[in-house]
């Protein structure tokens, strides 16, 4: 197990990570380029080597129910590769990290092109917007009761 002095070398590494003082001599290590909600990525680093990195938006990760990962056992290359991946995941936008771009047809031979933009799903008949949906689910049940089908 790394000391809590190793860990704090580890994270300031990162020069993209700004550390904050919290109580009981515990720190937090903030991401201010963060495009999400979420700026903190190392949370309660603790004296005693306990922390947590927030990983909520790295794909296919194991965390809590908050996003969240416990380094108190990890090594170096583990906490490094960690912080790493967790920084890169708080700088892309949803579109960037699984991109979508469908093209569908109906039976008259009419396309409509279904992308990821931003934080929803466009639907367009070449450059005009035909329709915006929350989720990937929602912009398919629209393609589908149109008659529309994936290529």
């Amino acid at each position: 197990m790394l000391t809590f002095e190793e860990k704090l070398n580890i994270i300031e590494e990162f020069p993209e990570l700004e550390k904050k003082e919290i109580s009981l001599g515990r720190l937090n290590f903030h991401f201010e380029g963060s495009l999400y909600d979420k700026k903190i990525v190392v949370y309660r680093l603790h004296p005693n080597g306990n922390g947590f990195v927030y990983a909520g938006e790295i794909e296919d990760y194991p965390t809590d129910e908050k996003g969240m990962v416990n380094i108190k056992d990890m090594n170096k290359e583990e906490l490094r590769s960690l912080i790493r991946e967790a920084i890169d995941s708080l700088s892309l936008s949803p579109a960037e990290k699984n991109p979508v771009m469908e093209e569908w047809l109906n039976k008259n031979d009419q396309a409509l092109v279904l992308m990821r933009e931003e934080d929803g799903f466009n639907v367009y008949a070449e450059e005009q917007l035909e329709g915006t949906f929350n989720s990937y689910e929602e912009a398919v049940n629209f393609l589908e009761q149109e008659g529309f089908s994936r290529l």
